[in-house]
């Protein structure tokens, strides 16, 4: 039996891995895609999300994290919260980093096969900070660090946030490692206005009928917490939830984060990519996707492969 072709990384190929919450499981189905085609970065630059699917691909864990995030469902992503009101944001996120050492080695990232970089926001003077050198799981952890929801990371004297902040997908990084030609993912540029277009749909249906529990859509992450919270918890706390989440027409804190991000993720890519454009730019259509829908990880990589083949004819040509 012949052995499978082992595809070499290609130093002169980057590949800018966009922030975009739990819509980053598009970047696992975008890489599976390009590698079919023959095509394997050798330069890997992640904001947010991005920054640990690059880091699972960088140390060859992909296989490892793709079959991990399959098998979400929304109760176990509960599980992984650690909700506090303390320590700069609402999930301390001890729970959830168990989750991403389990699918990406904690190695330095200088050992590793390919150039690999994460970008992060520094909390005090806005500067964007880049890790490629050192932790990989530091590099990941303070990448993700979504201002608000996650608390911030303390990295050398520093107190470092959500790379999507400055850098939303990260071209100039991949470019700052090596590489000649990049492939960019933009996973916001459908989402502006998503939050409140949903609220109103929701809000119109209700005046229509009277809601039933039945009809909560599965896909809905943050109504499935609230009603499965609702059921335990006492009055004060209940009057507390319905601030996080939202009650008819007033957006709660999540709608508020998950909003506003977008609002200043899309005009910051916007900004970025026109004064360094990639030669090439995916864009995956997931804006019916929310902040924390974590477990829609199968929506989100076939939409990610869905992206790759639109641009099949151009990635090629890159490549030749």
């Amino acid at each position: 039996m012949n052995e499978p072709v082992v595809i070499p990384p290609n130093p002169r190929i980057g590949l800018a891995l966009g922030s975009g919450s739990a819509r980053g499981w598009a970047h696992i189905g975008v890489l599976q895609a390009l590698a079919e085609m023959g095509i394997r970065p050798g330069v890997i630059a992640g904001s947010s999300i991005g920054a640990l699917v690059g880091a699972a691909y960088a140390c060859d864990r992909l296989t490892s994290l793709t079959d991990g995030v399959l098998r979400l469902t929304w109760r176990e992503i509960l599980n992984y919260l650690d909700p506090s009101l303390r320590g700069g944001g609402l999930i301390q996120g001890e729970k959830l980093f168990k989750f991403i050492r389990a699918h990406a080695l904690d190695t330095a990232i200088e050992t590793l096969p390919i150039k690999y970089g994460a970008v992060a926001t520094e909390l005090d003077s806005g500067r964007e900070v880049w890790f490629q050198s050192g932790s990989l799981m530091e590099a990941v952890r303070a990448s993700i660090s979504l201002p608000g929801l996650m608390a911030p990371f303390e990295h050398e004297g520093r107190w470092l946030v959500d790379g999507g902040l400055i850098n939303p997908v990260p071209v100039s990084l991949c470019h700052a490692l090596g590489a000649e030609q990049v492939i960019a993912v933009d996973l916001n540029s459908d989402l502006v206005g998503r939050h409140a277009r949903q609220r109103q749909h929701e809000v119109a249906e209700s005046e229509d009928e009277k809601p039933d529990e039945s009809s909560i859509e599965e896909s809905d992450f943050w109504q499935r917490v609230t009603e499965q919270l609702k059921n335990s918890l006492q009055t004060p706390k209940e009057m507390l939830l319905s601030q996080l989440f939202g009650e008819g027409r007033v957006p709660g804190i999540f709608d508020v984060i998950a909003s506003s991000m977008n609002i200043v993720q899309d005009q910051i890519t916007r900004s970025r990519l026109a004064e360094n454009p990639p030669q090439i730019l995916l864009t995956p259509q997931l804006s019916s996707l929310g902040l924390m829908e974590y477990d829609q990880a199968a929506v989100a990589i076939e939409e990610g492969r869905v992206s790759v083949m639109r641009q099949r004819e151009a990635l090629l040509k890159l490549v030749k």
